[in-house]
């Protein structure tokens, strides 16, 4: 009895190890997310592109005067080329601006 048990709690060990695996992959359901973790790289090209990263919808508003401006959820933030700024449940720094694209590195916490 006591090795059947033994065995069941390494199943579900194991089973729960795949898991936690595979939650960084999960992180991210966009073509133009690369995540690691809980920190992605993001590329946004085109006025209204969009990203699934961290749980989080990112879209890409535009760029004026340098600055890029990105809608997190229901926010919307501003900020120029190596600048971070803290978009809800994200950190955001924007790595590289042109003006029809943007790319950035998203943490959460």
């Amino acid at each position: 009895m006591a090795d059947r048990l033994h065995r069941a709690a390494r199943g579900v060990v194991g089973a729960a190890a795949g898991v936690l695996l595979l939650l960084p992959l999960a992180a991210c359901s966009s073509d133009n997310v690369d995540c690691s973790g809980t920190t992605c790289t993001v590329t946004l090209e085109g006025d209204g592109a969009k990203a699934s990263i961290l749980g989080n919808e990112l879209a890409f508003v535009g760029t004026e005067n340098g600055e890029a401006t990105v809608s997190v959820g229901d926010a919307s933030v501003s900020c120029s080329e190596g600048e971070s700024v803290t978009a809800g449940p994200l950190s955001i720094t924007c790595t590289s601006i042109t003006e029809t694209s943007l790319e950035l590195t998203a943490k959460a916490g």
